[in-house]
């Protein structure tokens, strides 16, 4: 038994700091790139160095250390012992780059091993400095402070395998890695380059930093070399990870004149800017010559995995922040937003330790309409309100709400982009269309007896019926000639009806025309039902679709339905008038007969 009862017990504490939250081994291993990127090296090296086995009965190979090797300033003793402080560092009270807090190294390390060892040069490597942290040491109590650096020659393997070693740098390697999720180097590094290549974007694209990646178990013959490749998640850059044909050339464009927002915040009697960029996904990206769906082409899918809102501090991605993305919407994935703040404004966003997260930014954007109802406030009185509480997060109101009114442009204009064009509005009209079934169905009924005022036009000549809707589609639709005269001609030739869509003429979900022997139906884009019924359907999707995805899109079809016919239902029920609630019923009852014949054999 002890009678010291330190405040802060080193064994336990550093026990916790083990689950610091870093979201997988590529989010720590970046804390380290930051430390490289500090001290000005523009050549980092990330070397993952393995060995083959048996494990489970088979041959694998294995991770058995992690390093990341820089060309940067390097660090004297003082310094060396400090960076492998926790909660210390050089740079506590910098605001000017991408360091800060004093908790990257070390805390990063031991969130993936038990042993962490660093050597750092100031003249040539064969001077370097070393020590070491281990976690036995710590939890055994054998060490209370950083062991004191000693003159040690970086060892051969890592020369060998780094492609430079610089008169100075330092040279970080994690061992005893009984944390770290990915078991072999090619996997780390897979698993790494994209969100490495988003965060650091900035750096490559500049040719500030070149990031190097190699896995192997023989230095002189790596199992896996590459270059980190830069990953815009706003697509406005060229050279980038995304698929081809838009490797090259970017796949978004700037959202017009405004594509930049600039707030400018006061802190501490300093004015500072954040600017926000906004793009979209260009046409030729969305609509696919073959009519199939660009999100099921590789470059859809790359965009699949850079959904959100990119937070930029000091030219290295913070977050990608999803608290403003509607998680069930496949369509997010062709807007980009990024928000690019200094590190003065840590505070505001609310960055923490790890350079992970934005608490404010995602508190703020998760509740923005609950705080601004709460009082029945403006997005003024709020901030105000916010500010005279003295909330930090004040100023995000107003970024925030500036954000939230161009995504909703921006998706409004995503639904455009692909529903006006040729391939997503010509409709197929095969066999088992639900035009051509109809068409058939009232064929039948025609030959019954029962007429349309519809049909009289069907006995014009062709042309005459072409241009007609096509002058429909055009001063109606907003279509050019050439796609309204084949969408007509289409129509005319196989169906009776044809589904057209309009916007902001009131609340009723769907209107009905006649023109040229067509029933035109007109469904309201802006009625819900389009949104949760007709919308998710509409583009059925081809089989790699993912399941998940397949199943949203049937409940939200099954959910629409229902509370169509529950809409229905309490209209009549609120029909007081005993005549015309059975006029309603008795056009309930022939619009069900009219759609029995049309539903048959479905």
């Amino acid at each position: 038994m002890t009678d010291r009862y330190d405040l802060v017990p080193a064994a336990l504490a550093v026990k916790a700091m083990r689950d610091n939250g870093y979201q997988n081994t590529a989010y720590a291993i970046a804390e380290l790139i930051d430390n490289s990127l500090q001290a000005g090296a523009d050549e980092v090296e990330l070397l993952c160095k393995e060995s083959r086995g048996r494990v489970a009965q088979r041959d694998r190979w294995t991770i058995e250390e992690v390093a990341v090797l820089d060309n940067g300033s390097g660090m004297d003793k003082s310094t060396l012992r400090m960076a492998l402080q926790f909660g210390n560092g050089t740079r506590l009270e910098d605001r000017t780059g991408i360091g800060r807090f004093g908790m990257g190294l070390p805390s990063a390390s031991i969130s993936q091993c038990r042993s962490v060892d660093v050597w750092s040069w100031t003249n040539g490597p064969k001077s370097a400095l070393h020590t070491s942290i281990n976690l036995q040491d710590i939890e055994s109590g054998a060490i209370t402070e950083v062991p004191e650096p000693k003159r040690l020659a970086l060892p051969d393997i890592w020369v060998t395998a780094a492609q430079n070693v610089g008169e100075s740098g330092t040279l970080v390697v994690w061992s005893d890695l009984d944390r770290c999720m990915w078991k072999n180097g090619t996997t780390i590094i897979n698993r790494s380059e994209f969100v490495i290549g988003r965060m650091y974007r900035a750096y490559i694209a500049a040719g500030k930093a070149k990031i190097r990646m190699v896995a192997f178990a023989d230095p002189k013959s790596p199992r896996l070399e590459k270059l980190a490749v830069a990953n815009d998640p706003g697509y406005l850059m060229g050279n980038t990870s995304t698929p081809t044909p838009f490797d090259q050339d970017p796949m978004f464009e700037q959202d017009g004149d405004r594509w930049e927002e600039k707030f400018d915040v006061d802190v501490d009697g300093a004015t500072h800017t954040v600017v926000v960029r906004f793009s979209l996904a260009r046409s030729e990206a969305r609509n696919r010559p073959d009519g199939k769906d660009a999100g099921q082409t590789e470059y859809g899918r790359h965009a699949a995995r850079n959904v959100g809102v990119s937070l930029m501090r000091a030219e290295r991605e913070l977050a990608l922040d999803q608290s403003l993305v509607i998680a069930y919407d496949p369509r997010e994935r062709w807007w980009g937003v990024e928000v690019d703040f200094p590190p003065a404004l840590d505070e505001v966003f609310g960055v923490t330790n790890n350079k992970q997260t934005a608490r404010n930014f995602t508190t703020v954007a998760l509740h923005f309409d609950d705080l601004l109802t709460e009082d029945g406030q403006t997005e003024q009185e709020t901030r105000k309100r916010m500010e005279e509480e003295g909330d930090p997060a004040a100023p995000l109101i107003e970024i925030i709400g500036a954000i939230q009114r161009r995504l909703r442009d921006l998706r409004g204009r995503i639904k455009v982009q692909r529903a006006n064009t040729r391939g997503a509005r010509k409709t197929r009209y095969d066999s088992t269309s639900a035009e051509v079934r109809a068409t058939t169905a009232t064929k039948e009924r025609q030959q019954e007896g029962r007429s349309g005022s519809s049909d009289e036009d069907e006995k014009l000549d062709t042309e005459t019926r072409i241009e007609e809707l096509t002058t429909e589609l055009v001063e109606e639709e907003g279509l050019d000639e050439e796609e309204a005269r084949q969408i007509a001609e289409d129509a005319i030739e196989n169906s009776k009806f044809l589904f057209t869509t309009f916007t902001g003429e009131g609340s009723s979900f769907f209107s009905v025309k006649q023109r040229a022997g067509e029933i035109l139906i007109r469904l309201n884009k802006d009625h819900p039902a389009y949104e949760n019924l007709i919308e998710v359907l509409e583009e059925v999707p081809d089989d790699s679709i993912d399941g998940e995805d397949l199943r949203d899109r049937l409940l939200r079809a099954r959910r629409g339905l229902k509370l169509l016919l529950m809409a229905w239902a309490r209209y009549e029920d609120e029909t007081q008038n005993a005549a015309d609630r059975r006029r309603l019923q008795d056009a309930r009852n022939d619009w069900g007969t009219v759609a029995l014949k049309f539903l048959e054999n479905n």
